[in-house]
């Protein structure tokens, strides 16, 4: 399905970005991984990259276009989650490092993109935010103003490519349990109406649903992928063991 069309991922070396890298080199594309962490699959060009920096992004897409011409695909999966502290803790350096990394790298990234998508009659956008965009915890400040900015960009952008055949779409992940989810509780999985934590895989589906070449009309929607959590009141007592 994805035979000769290059994908682009950012934080693709690990967490759901080592997997949504492996969903597509399984249906034959060409995987591009964007990332300070050096990924273990050797199969995918990597290019070390923070993307807090504009000018090793810029550098980066400038070898991508000398080296392949033209791109297909850009997941916007890199992001910081690290800055979860009390607001009056938080000190305006390190709100400025998540907005930049999470928000300001992925239009860097995007801006490449479109450049780079030029002349092709197939382009997609994906930007992973997440439920915390809307719905947040205390402490959570930063990294939800970041998600709700790439919410808001996903939208904006697909009006302004609107007369390209790039979609752009965002999704976002609600609880999703990368490693050990054997150790989850059945208090954990209770909390959804889907009845479990939801696994990279559910992103990875996702994420293959909306960059397939036959869907271009679903374009400027945001993607939740939550098992239903959400949407759900829940009561502390309802979730005793």
């Amino acid at each position: 399905m994805y035979q000769n069309k290059v994908v682009i991922v950012t934080g693709g070396s690990q967490g759901i970005g080592k997997h949504l890298v492996q969903g597509y080199l399984a249906l034959g594309a060409q995987v591009i991984v964007l990332d300070i962490v050096v990924p273990e699959n050797v199969k995918v060009d990597f290019y070390q990259v923070d993307l807090g920096n504009v000018s090793m992004v810029d550098r980066a897409f400038e070898s991508i276009a000398k080296q392949y011409g033209h791109v297909h695909i850009l997941i916007n999966n890199g992001a910081i989650a690290n800055f979860n502290k009390p607001i009056q803790q938080l000190s305006y350096e390190e709100f400025s490092t998540v907005i930049d990394v999470n928000l300001k790298g992925a239009f860097a990234c995007a801006r490449h993109f479109i450049s780079l998508n030029e002349g092709q009659d197939y382009g997609r956008i994906v930007n992973v935010a997440s439920t915390r965009w809307n719905q947040n915890e205390s402490g959570w400040d930063a990294y939800g103003s970041s998600k709700g900015g790439l919410v808001s960009m996903t939208q904006s952008m697909a009006i302004s490519l609107s007369e390209t055949p790039i979609t752009v779409n965002a999704i976002s992940p609600g609880w999703i349990q990368v490693a050990d989810y054997q150790q989850l509780l059945d208090c954990d999985h209770q909390q959804h109406p889907s009845g479990r934590v939801g696994k990279a895989k559910d992103i990875v589906n996702a994420c293959l649903f909306l960059t397939n070449v036959e869907n271009d009309f679903v374009n400027g929607h945001n993607l939740v992928v939550d098992g239903g959590m959400s949407k759900k009141m829940i009561y502390q007592d309802s979730l005793q063991p």
